[in-house]
């Protein structure tokens, strides 16, 4: 059946918005999407209706204990993990990282090492920097291919050794938008010995995640990047937190997943959180799915990709037909079910910031500068004042809205 995207349109009220009569055009998705109305209602309701905080008799405390509960369950089905004590939840992917950093290097010794690669988001590299310096573990650079644009395994293989602890990851690029196969790289990593943290902050809004297949220890994401509220989650297998030293309040809860949720949660953000799956569970059954709620998911990933991959190659293709463009990713249409469509290029003449400004003053909305891909684009020998004009595809956007972004750049750049 035909993507529904005229009833999905609809349930997001900021589409409608206009600034001195022009329409707004979201293309600044790999930064954060918009939310659908029943995110914010969630968020509302939580707020007017249940807002308490947590651990006591009365009736508000009791329902914010379920909403937390719900999120965490919410969560696990989302990314296929095998309980709700598997899902950690907390501010940003960031900031749980550096936080559960300190846990997961807390045994290492001097010289062991941990490989971060060239293309990740710095959330997933400055945490193991961080910990490194302060514990004298050595850091390994993994390079990505420039002629496929992803991380290949005989680069792995190249740096894998006796003492490799950890392999930081990233299932997609925020900048080239590039997805990696993290099952094989993980499978290796795990051979060697090493523990597997990934980055899964751009796949999740594109493709479905499920970390019981893919192997590996550690995966993140954050809500706001697939139509959520500003939250961060971690999956880790059971097995390796039960292990895993908390850093926490003595008297706090020791249990999991909470040893590892410091203070008290944004309880109106989980609501929303679990409204953000029930979004993806109502798009799967418009769009023709059936069954439980991760079968319905599962739909709603399907068809959102089949319907934003023709419009990644449109633009994909215009850009390249335009003089003096460059596009930083995979751009071989037959190979767009390896990517997200997040879509990265420069000018030879006109800076990035120049043709967002550009854009912008159509209410377009794009993205310049690195983008916190900082290595991607040292990797690339960019100047890194400058990074790329990033323009991000969601489910939401339209055909209607590429052609508009399209003709925007070919004014921009004349």
């Amino acid at each position: 059946m035909a993507f529904p995207i005229d009833a999905l349109r609809a349930e997001f009220p900021a589409l409608a918005l206009e600034d001195d009569g022009q329409p707004r055009i979201y293309l600044d998705n790999p930064a954060g999407t918009q939310v659908p109305r029943r995110v914010a209602e969630a968020v509302s309701c939580c707020l007017l209706e249940t807002n308490a905080n947590l651990g006591g008799q009365f009736k508000t405390s009791r329902l914010s204990g379920n909403v937390v509960d719900d999120a965490h369950e919410a969560m696990a089905v989302f990314l296929g993990a095998r309980s709700p004590r598997e899902i950690i939840i907390g501010p940003s992917m960031t900031t749980l990282t550096f936080h559960l950093s300190r846990s997961i290097c807390r045994d290492y010794k001097p010289g062991d090492e941990i490989i971060v690669t060239a293309m990740d988001h710095e959330g997933n590299i400055s945490p193991w920097l961080e910990i490194a310096r302060d514990k004298g573990l050595e850091i390994r650079w993994l390079p990505f291919n420039r002629e496929t644009w992803q991380i290949e395994p005989d680069d792995l293989r190249a740096l894998l050794s006796d003492r490799t602890r950890l392999l930081c990851l990233n299932y997609a690029s925020n900048l080239t938008g590039s997805i990696n196969d993290v099952k094989a790289l993980a499978a290796m990593a795990r051979d060697a010995g090493a523990t597997v943290f990934v980055d899964a902050v751009q796949l999740a809004p594109h493709r479905l995640v499920d970390v019981q297949d893919l192997g590996c220890d550690f995966l993140a994401c954050s809500s706001y990047k697939f139509f959520g509220p500003h939250l961060g989650i971690v999956w880790g297998r059971e097995d390796v937190l039960a292990d895993l030293y908390a850093y926490k309040c003595r008297c706090s809860d020791a249990g999991l997943p909470h040893r590892f949720e410091t203070g008290t949660p944004q309880i109106e953000l989980l609501a929303g959180l679990t409204a953000t799956v029930d979004h993806y569970a109502w798009l799967g059954e418009v769009a023709g799915g059936t069954g439980a709620r991760r079968d319905l998911i599962a739909t709603a990933y399907s068809a959102s990709a089949d319907y934003e991959e023709p419009m990644t190659n449109r633009l994909i293709e215009a850009l390249k037909s335009m003089h003096g463009t460059a596009v930083f990713g995979i751009t071989n249409p037959n190979r767009v079910h390896q990517r997200v469509p997040t879509i990265s290029f420069r000018h030879a003449v006109k800076k990035p910031a120049e043709i967002a400004g550009s854009l912008a003053g159509d209410n377009v909305f794009v993205w310049d500068g690195h983008n916190y891909a900082y290595q991607v684009v040292k990797h690339l020998e960019l100047p890194e004042d400058e990074g790329v004009v990033r323009i991000g595809l969601a489910s939401y956007n339209s055909e209607k809205e590429i052609e508009a972004v399209i003709k925007s750049i070919e004014r921009a750049i004349i």
